[in-house]
């Protein structure tokens, strides 16, 4: 298909939103697997920015980043969240959130750190997330965690509150 120039000056014209995605990882005492980033401050979940421009999925792009960040070629499980985060001077950001599952203890030795952007990673018990993780991001871990402990369905979040 092709577009004409009036078609693709309005598409350009539109609003941008920047796509991320990313896995939950836990250990067997459901401690969850934390990566701490170079570029800024604070902790996060495994994961990144999704390669929209290369046609990749949110799906796809957990796995990539899992990979790329801890090493671990892992297939996401089912969707535990997608939070729409909105704040001054930024594009808003949809966050996906996908179970990574529970990680063995031969799993935990085999965690190989991307070091051009990550350089620490640490397990981290439920009640201390939102002291790594404060926030949205906070709040969507644990939303994450409360999806998986009660089997129910992907949760909607705006800046890491639940909404449906």
């Amino acid at each position: 298909m092709t577009t004409t120039p009036d078609f693709a000056a309005y598409i350009a014209s539109l609003p941008r939103v920047l796509a991320g995605a990313a896995a939950l990882f836990r250990d067997a005492e459901g401690r969850v697997l934390l990566v701490e980033p170079n570029y800024r401050e604070g902790w996060a979940l495994p994961g990144g920015t999704i390669e929209s421009d290369d046609g990749e999925t949110p799906r796809q792009g957990a796995r990539r980043e899992t990979l790329e960040e801890i090493g671990l070629d892992r297939e996401p499980g089912r969707l535990l969240a997608v939070d729409w985060v909105h704040g001054a001077g930024r594009p808003p950001l949809v966050a996906y959130v996908y179970d990574g599952g529970v990680l063995t203890e031969a799993d935990l030795k085999a965690i190989r750190l991307q070091e051009e952007e990550l350089l620490s990673w640490r397990l981290v018990p439920r009640e201390e997330i939102t002291d790594h993780l404060p926030g949205a991001l906070g709040r969507r871990v644990l939303t994450a965690l409360d999806v998986l402990a009660d089997g129910s369905g992907a949760a909607e979040l705006e800046n890491g509150h639940r909404v449906a």
